[in-house]
């Protein structure tokens, strides 16, 4: 019986292929009456148009794709690091989700924590039992509450408005059908256009939202509390969830402490930050201040008592119409948002080893944004940087073989010092830990969408009412931070202002002209601004336009700029490995 290691059983296929079932099944067809049978089958097909036979190409390429993986997507499961991972991204999905809805809730009078709450239930669900890719992680985002926000602000302004459920249901109808299309048309296929550049940029705005997301948290107490000591201590727990849960952070990359204990302040600093933050709220003096916490309503019961289901087809029919512009605006966030939520969590740096599906994910994700309409809840999509978090958390770690350090070195262009010789070579190089495999699976996200529902019961509910404000702001500032720590924007920043004596010399910006490299920040950074500061105004609806010109300044602005193809490939490259692209049809 053959022993295989953690990362060898991750790596086997399926047992039995599509290939392989059909010669199970026809065992007595010889190979030339094969050919004939596949022949006459593609003979068939070319008699229909060419547009005719590429509608739904790309969903059945997937489904065909991932269909065989199911039932491992299922057995993979039985790892450890599944329960880490569930805990990691239930905190850092719903909590911030909630924070976000706090502005919408409020403005609106139309959403509760019930709301958002199901609807990560929703995307949790559908994704990891039905997607293609259950490693993305969806729910509710910053941008799409900016946007219900705003639809509220636009048409509460008119004489006689609608009802906003009805007429947001409609947005969502409309948005649904072109998600369809999408799909149905391959339209996803322009996803071998976002490259870093625009993962990178958009990044880096969804960092600085929630950087600014928790400063509002803060600032907002100032002016509905009695008194300055309920924002004081708010600031405090704020303060103290962002230091512990870096101060966990670093202690996991020490070379302090046994690799378990490391690991398991990695997995657990931050939800342990967050109970501690918490704690501390209501210690001694703290708790006399009473901080504002989060507003809670019944278990499972609808904002302002109204029944869960949204009959929009009652809306006047002129504003039926009216609600056209927003679904299409709609679909330009969720195609944007939702696929490079997609790409990122598949990004090169992951050992994957399982076939994405964009197009098929990308029809599931018009759906739930119809029953989010139906429901009226705000429509859920890819999240950032959750869903790259949500990769990392099942990374299995392990030593590098000497081919992984063979094939380090040949793409490299150098060759590491062997010891007795003079250079850099260091021993304690060879059991630093490195990412072998990814657990592949469909539980984690179940998981987490399931302790949603959890979270609705009433007693978990007064749980949940007893987090204050300021603990949801450090925790905002702490996934904005680290999201930025990472960023290609970041890192390239750094880069400049860093010693150059103390630069490895195998660095590949060292190939790029400073100008150059100057120049390409700042495109980068202006696109930034401008998606930044059109959020800050009423014509905020309009952002997700800004996003999406992203792609052609990346495609048909920055090679006409003064770059060698050589200092093009250093500064930008794909988002995820050829491998993943496939389902797109490659890459730039």
């Amino acid at each position: 019986m053959a022993v295989y290691s953690e990362a060898q059983v991750l790596d086997r296929p399926p047992e039995s292929g599509v290939a392989d079932n059909s010669v199970r099944e026809h065992p007595g067809l010889s190979s030339a009456d094969a050919s004939t049978t596949l022949r006459n089958g593609s003979n068939r097909k070319s008699r229909l148009p060419r547009f005719i036979a590429r509608l739904g190409a790309g969903i059945r390429q997937d489904v065909r794709a991932r269909a065989p993986w199911y039932r491992r997507d299922w057995t993979d499961a039985w790892n450890y690091r599944v329960v880490p991972s569930t805990a990691l991204i239930f905190f850092a999905n719903v909590l911030p989700g909630i924070a976000f809805s706090l502005d919408l809730i409020e403005t609106t009078q139309q959403y509760g924590v019930a709301e958002v709450l199901i609807s990560s239930f929703m995307a949790a669900f559908v994704f990891s039992v039905f997607g293609a890719q259950p490693l993305t992680i969806a729910g509710v985002t910053g941008p799409i509450t900016v946007f219900n926000k705003t639809i509220y602000d636009i048409i509460e302004k008119q004489p006689n408005p609608p009802n906003y459920l009805h007429f947001v249901g409609w947005v969502y109808l409309w948005s649904a059908i072109i998600h369809w299309v999408t799909a149905i048309l391959n339209w996803c296929n322009f996803l071998k256009y976002v490259t870093l550049f625009s993962c990178d940029t958009f990044g880096f705005y969804v960092s600085w939202v929630y950087l600014q997301y928790g400063i509002q948290v803060i600032t907002r107490q100032f002016y509905t509390s009695p008194s300055t000591d309920g924002p004081l201590v708010s600031i405090i727990c704020a303060l103290l969830m962002l230091v512990t849960s870096f101060l966990f952070q670093a202690l996991s990359q020490t070379p302090y402490f046994h690799r378990h204990v490391r690991r398991f302040f990695a997995d657990y600093g931050m939800p342990i930050s967050l109970v501690a933050a918490t704690g501390v709220a209501y210690w001694g003096r703290f708790n006399k201040t009473d901080p504002t916490t989060l507003p809670v309503g019944g278990a499972f019961q609808a904002a302002n008592g109204r029944e869960w289901l949204v009959r929009f087809w009652q809306l006047e029919g002129k504003w039926v119409g009216v609600a056209l512009p927003f679904g299409i605006i709609l679909w330009v966030l969720f195609f944007f948002d939702h696929n490079v939520s997609s790409l990122i969590a598949q990004g090169s740096q992951f050992p994957l080893r399982k076939p994405p599906g964009f197009h098929y994910d990308f029809f599931l994700l018009g759906i739930t944004t119809f029953i989010a309409g139906l429901i009226g809840v705000p429509a859920p999509n890819g999240l950032i940087p959750q869903a790259p978090i949500h990769t990392t958390s099942l990374l299995v770690m392990g030593r590098p073989t000497k081919k992984d350090l063979d094939e380090e070195e040949r793409v490299s262009g150098s060759r590491a010092p062997a010891e007795g010789e003079k250079g850099s070579y260091d021993p304690a190089l060879a059991q630093v830990e490195v990412p072998v495999a990814v657990v592949e699976q469909r539980v984690s996200n179940l998981a987490q969408g399931a302790l949603c529902l959890v979270l609705l019961t009433g007693p978990f509910l007064h749980i949940l009412s007893l987090i204050p404000r300021g603990v949801l702001a450090g925790l905002f500032w702490f996934m904005g931070a680290d999201a930025l720590q990472g960023n290609g924007i970041t890192v390239k920043i750094l880069y400049l202002i860093r010693d150059r004596s103390l630069t490895p010399p195998d660095e590949p910006l060292r190939k790029v002209r400073k100008s150059r490299l100057l120049l390409f920040i700042a495109v980068q950074l202006v696109a930034f601004g401008a998606t930044f500061a059109i959020t800050q105004t009423i014509a905020a609806i309009g952002f997700p336009v800004i996003i999406l010109l992203l792609v052609p300044i990346r495609t048909m602005l920055v090679p006409r700029l003064p770059f060698t193809p050589e200092e093009i490939a250093i500064l930008d490259g794909p988002t995820a490995s050829p491998f993943t692209m496939e389902s797109v049809g490659g890459s730039l």
